[in-house]
């Protein structure tokens, strides 16, 4: 009789964990902090990357630098300044990623994993890259714990599926739908359009299409791994981060445009390629923030991966 009781403390607990407010505002006197957090996300983006490829066609190797510089001096001048104090950890989650993503862009793995799935080049290409982005998640999942975040506080649970959405008229989103309905939708909905305009980009023939079957296993467990590390390396450390210390709406967009403008060298690429990231982003967030879990940021993710992968798979075949 004790321990139900007990169990059902524990679950009535988890069930009010989950359902608590999502949407948190901006804390009193966070302007400061807010325009700082603002300037570090914009600066340590890909955007001077992309600023540098367009007008000089080239990237110094110095602004990947600059940009861990920036990250230390803002983790420094949060620790002494009490008005932004509250960015010491995003400062600190920061500058670890930015030194992670400089290692991976000097580090190759293909040669290391060549051959271990088999001759294709679809696999040993994925193969590498996913090692890469599993690892560098671990790696982030490990600098939250150390800033003694709970699991369940960077979002590695798999929350709330029946949470409510917060409405946005003008995008669309004006009434507060369960998000598993919405998530249901959108991830299958943006997984087709990814999955028609990649056909009308590749125009893949029938053989090369029938090829595809024997890659489906492959192409879903890499698609599920990238989505999970993707998720675990640059929207939960910012969210998780950013939300106490900026409110939920800056949180949500400066991880959207952080995510987002990564892309523009990516599949898809280029402004619009960007465009469409930093919304996929800004509906991810919105679905950890909302859910305060995983499942639906990575559940749309995976699906939105699987369209994408298998026609990086048909061009490869």
């Amino acid at each position: 009789m004790i321990a139900d009781t007990a169990m059902d403390a524990t679950t009535a607990g988890l069930r009010a964990e989950l359902r608590e407010p999502a949407w948190r505002a901006a804390p009193p006197g966070a302007r400061p902090a807010i325009g700082l957090s603002w300037s570090l996300t914009v600066l340590a983006s890909a955007i001077p990357f992309i600023v540098a490829a367009e007008l000089f066609d080239t990237v110094p190797w110095w602004i990947a630098a600059a940009q861990i510089g920036l990250a230390l001096a803002v983790l420094a001048g949060s620790l002494l300044i009490r008005r932004l104090r509250a960015l010491w950890r995003f400062s600190v989650v920061m500058a670890v990623l930015l030194c992670v993503l400089a290692a991976s862009a000097s580090l190759d793995l293909t040669p290391a994993v060549d051959g271990l799935l088999g001759p294709g080049a679809f696999d040993a290409r994925m193969l590498a890259e996913q090692t890469e982005k599993l690892a560098a998640a671990l790696v982030m999942m490990s600098v939250l714990l150390l800033l003694r975040y709970r699991p369940g506080e960077f979002y590695l649970r798999v929350g709330d599926l029946t949470a409510p959405i917060r409405p946005v008229r003008l995008l669309g989103f004006p009434r507060p739908d369960s998000w598993r309905r919405f998530g249901l939708i959108w991830g299958v909905g943006i997984a087709a359009v990814l999955g028609i305009v990649q056909f009308a980009v590749t125009r893949p023939s029938s053989a090369v299409l029938a090829s595809l079957w024997p890659m489906l296993v492959p192409i879903v467990a890499f698609a599920a791994m990238n989505a999970f590390s993707e998720e675990m390396t640059y929207r939960a450390p910012m969210l998780a981060t950013l939300d106490p210390a900026v409110g939920s709406g800056h949180a949500l967009w400066q991880s959207a445009l952080f995510f987002g403008v990564a892309h523009y060298f990516g599949t898809p690429g280029g402004l619009l390629g960007a465009a469409a990231s930093i919304f996929m982003g800004w509906l991810l967030s919105k679905a950890m923030l909302e859910t305060r879990g995983l499942f639906w940021a990575w559940f749309i993710h995976f699906l939105s991966d699987v369209a994408i992968f298998a026609s990086m798979a048909a061009v490869l075949a």
